[in-house]
């Protein structure tokens, strides 16, 4: 019995993966296509949010820049041995809310290994300010998915505690 929970939590793992993974792709779709953001730049959506295309050659908040074809490709081999260890960590995982947390970052990361891949670079866009004032870096769905995966999984191994029988209760804090 156990084996078809590991099973089913794999499945549905891998589906919140793959679900992030369209998500970003089809958006990316969206505003490189239709909406033609890399020849318009910007476009104003609300006072607090616009569409901003930024060819991002780094790596988590533009960081390791690829400068050279070379460097893209040690990129794309770091990131992809980086999913190979989340696949693994979510095919061990037994917690159901972890298991959707590294769905999230795995998908995340497939979609951004995906635009590296085939762009050379990973596509952000949404761009959420204050004003004049941007306390974000301009960023994509996968990012996001990424991000909130990763703030699961740490809010968990801080709150998360397991009970005498087994069982994991969270502490209010």
């Amino acid at each position: 019995m156990a084996d078809a929970l590991g099973r089913r939590h794999r499945a549905f793992g891998l589906i919140v993966a793959v679900l992030v993974l369209l998500a970003d792709q089809i958006s990316k779709w969206l505003i490189m296509g239709p909406l033609a953001l890399p020849q318009r730049g910007l476009i104003p959506i609300m006072p607090f949010f616009d569409l901003r295309w930024v060819e991002n050659y780094g790596i988590s908040m533009g960081f390791l820049v690829a400068g050279s074809n070379a460097e893209r490709w040690i990129l794309v081999g770091l990131t992809s041995a980086i999913a190979i260890g989340v696949i693994v960590w979510l095919w061990r995982e037994p917690a159901r809310i972890d298991v959707a947390a590294l769905g999230l970052v795995l998908g995340g990361a497939v979609g951004n290994i995906a635009d590296r891949t085939r762009l050379g670079y990973v596509a952000d866009f949404l761009d959420p300010h204050i004003g004049d004032w941007h306390p974000f870096l301009v960023f994509n769905v996968a990012d996001a998915a990424i991000t909130i995966g990763v703030v699961i999984l740490v809010a968990r191994a801080l709150f998360a505690r397991e009970s005498r029988d087994g069982s994991e209760n969270i502490d209010a804090v």
